[in-house]
């Protein structure tokens, strides 16, 4: 129905997630209508995001700039070490304005049935990071999922041992939520809720 380079622009569109063909036809409806300059533009963020951005060598977030800013800011409490799935759930905590320690961004969840074992995620460098660094807390902020679940209780087995202080948000966050989506107020009641793990 389409000329070619639409149809194409279309399937593209479709590869993004969560982005279905009613979707990425809206979206390419749009993008024709946009002015070049909008489209150059949007192009050149795409191209720069892709040749600029890598992980932190310290905590793994996303980052321009290695170690990036999270993890060069001297101001930052560095016994206090937050494990995170994804670094969009650094951003959610760092949006709530009341956690000042360090991040470690695992890089996904433990999930058999998608193919991500414990040996898939950074967990064997979040160890390294318990043992090289004077961590006084260590505070699991993964989502009340299953999979964040079954993560959580992984990581618990493998860090008591070490005698670090391990503690878990508050679930202030409904079962089944992705941090990313949760208001400010509801993070910041998570983090100061949260406990220690038995």
């Amino acid at each position: 129905m389409y000329a070619e380079s639409f149809a194409k622009l279309i399937t593209e569109l479709q590869k993004l997630p969560g982005i279905g063909p009613k979707s990425a036809q809206r979206l390419a409806f749009h993008l024709l209508g946009t002015s070049r300059k909008s489209i150059d533009e949007l192009a050149a963020a795409m191209v720069l995001v892709k040749e600029r951005m890598r992980y932190c060598s310290v905590c793994y977030n996303i980052t321009d700039i290695d170690p990036c800013a999270v993890c060069a800011d001297t101001s930052r409490d560095d016994g206090l070490l937050c494990v995170v799935a994804e670094p969009k759930d650094l951003v959610a905590i760092e949006r709530s304005g009341v956690y000042n320690g360090k991040y470690h961004v695992l890089g996904g969840v433990i999930s058999p049935l998608d193919g991500i074992e414990p040996e898939s995620l950074r967990i064997k460098e979040l160890i390294n990071r318990l043992k090289q660094e004077t961590i006084s807390e260590l505070v699991l902020a993964i989502n009340p999922t299953t999979e964040g679940e079954a993560t959580s209780f992984y990581l618990t087995r493998l860090i008591k041992p070490l005698g670090v202080k391990l503690t878990r948000i508050a679930f202030g966050l409904p079962v089944g939520a992705d941090m990313d989506y949760a208001d400010p107020a509801t993070l910041s009641k998570s983090l100061e809720g949260r406990r220690e793990v038995v």
